[in-house]
């Protein structure tokens, strides 16, 4: 679709909503009149700026050199012909600050475009609303250019070195779909022979640190071909890689992953692992037999039918389960334990055997501070940006290349901490 047809489709969904004409004059009017206003003020601070560096220079003073017109896009309108002071022979030395050279977009309405993305826009969605700020369609290459700084600021974050070891890690995976170019190729509906594509399946590891106070930030992440031990060696060996130090890990979060004991035991040796109390729990729903079912509610008498019974005796093992890990300490949660097997034993035989499997990995976060027991006993401070994620990843369904999987996640990512006022990696 060109540019024109793009513009012509986005009239027509405008020309459907409730604006009357007069209002339509108004808005108009208002547009014209603050871009104006925000032309001259940016033009202002834009000679202020340039006044400054001459000033600050030792020696020989820069010399004026009249304007050069740039178009710059901002959360108020379009600015077709910005004037923008400039030197005769020392514009490459400057640092600019309000407009880096070359840039045609206002800082605000890239944060503004990035909001709007990860909230779940798609590239199409933000051509349309771009066109009611700016009155003219920018091309999804241009909308694309947003991402792109992204990537940047997502790349050296993801390359910075880590100063500080935290003593406990989370870490989980999530998976999502991805294109990779295969060596086929086909003809499309038009003749041409085009490289075909495929989407596979990926995985993002994650690492989420918490440290002795509380807090907690994402640490690290990267895609790989699944969740096996060569996979998760790969990971924590590029952690260290960036300056985590391994004797300093004390502890590691996760669910069942089979391959990560052995990787925690090779890479991190002081390590021990905990194992995600949420996902033991949920782990038994797929054995229960429900086996002598309660026909009514013992609080209200009503009357269950089969669905409403198995899904309250779903209700009372999986509350019997994570009350055991709710008890202040280590011998008060064998305590608990016990009196759970001896309750279900005999009604759910196969579930308690699934539960009691690895029972005392469980446990392991009793060893540390109290207040930290619900940081650290489950994966969920992981688990509630895969959720995030995933909302935005389902709607894309498969990401055309790695980046831009990675790009997404960040901005995800950095949205979230900043939501939480946490410190970003």
């Amino acid at each position: 679709m060109t540019i024109a047809e793009r513009e012509q489709q986005i009239l027509r969904v405008k020309s459907q909503s409730f604006q009357s004409e007069m209002t339509s004059e108004l808005e108009n009017t208002l547009r014209t009149e603050v871009t104006g206003v925000i032309k001259a003020t940016i033009e202002a601070a834009l000679v202020e700026e340039l006044e400054s560096f001459r000033s600050s220079r030792s020696g020989p003073q820069a010399r004026r050199s009249g304007y050069f017109h740039r178009l710059l896009d901002t959360q108020y309108g379009r600015i077709p012909q910005l004037r923008v002071p400039k030197l005769r022979d020392s514009n490459h030395e400057r640092e600019w600050q309000i407009l880096k050279r070359y840039q045609r977009g206002l800082q605000s309405l890239l944060d503004m475009t990035l909001c709007l993305y990860v909230l779940g826009l798609s590239l199409r969605d933000l051509q349309e609303a771009l066109y009611h700020l700016l009155g003219s369609v920018l091309s999804l290459t241009a909308v694309n250019r947003v991402t792109l700084e992204a990537q940047r600021k997502m790349e050296a974050r993801r390359q910075s070195l880590i100063e500080e070891t935290p003593p406990i890690l989370i870490v989980d995976g999530v998976w999502i779909d991805i294109l990779y170019t295969l060596d086929e190729k086909k003809l499309d509906r038009a003749g041409h022979l085009r490289q075909m594509r495929q989407a596979q399946e990926r995985v993002i590891l994650a690492a989420m640190a918490v440290w002795p106070d509380g807090t907690y930030q994402l640490l690290h992440y990267e895609i790989a071909e699944g969740e096996d031990s060569q996979s998760w060696f790969n990971f924590f060996e590029h952690l260290i890689e960036r300056g985590l130090n391994p004797q300093a890990v004390k502890l590691i979060v996760s669910d069942g992953i089979s391959g990560l004991p052995g990787v925690i035991t090779q890479c991190l040796p002081n390590a021990q692992q905990q194992r995600c109390t949420t996902h033991k729990v949920r782990g038994m729903k797929r054995y229960l037999t429900y086996q002598q079912l309660s026909v009514s509610d013992e609080a209200t008498a009503a009357e269950f039918d089969e669905q409403q019974a198995k899904q309250q005796r779903r209700f009372e093992i999986q509350e019997d389960a994570y009350d055991i890990y709710r008890a202040q300490s280590w011998i008060e949660a064998r305590q608990r334990l016990n009196a759970f097997v001896e309750k279900w034993q005999n009604l759910e035989a196969k579930a308690v055997e699934i539960f009691l499997r690895d029972i005392e990995l469980t446990f392991t976060f009793y060893q540390f501070e109290a207040e930290l027991h619900p940081r650290i006993r489950t994966s969920n401070l992981l688990e509630r940006l895969f959720e995030e994620f995933r909302r935005k990843a389902d709607e894309i369904g498969a990401f055309p290349n790695e980046m831009s999987c990675l790009t997404l996640f960040f901005l995800v990512v950095q949205r979230d901490h900043a939501k939480h006022n946490r410190p970003f990696f």
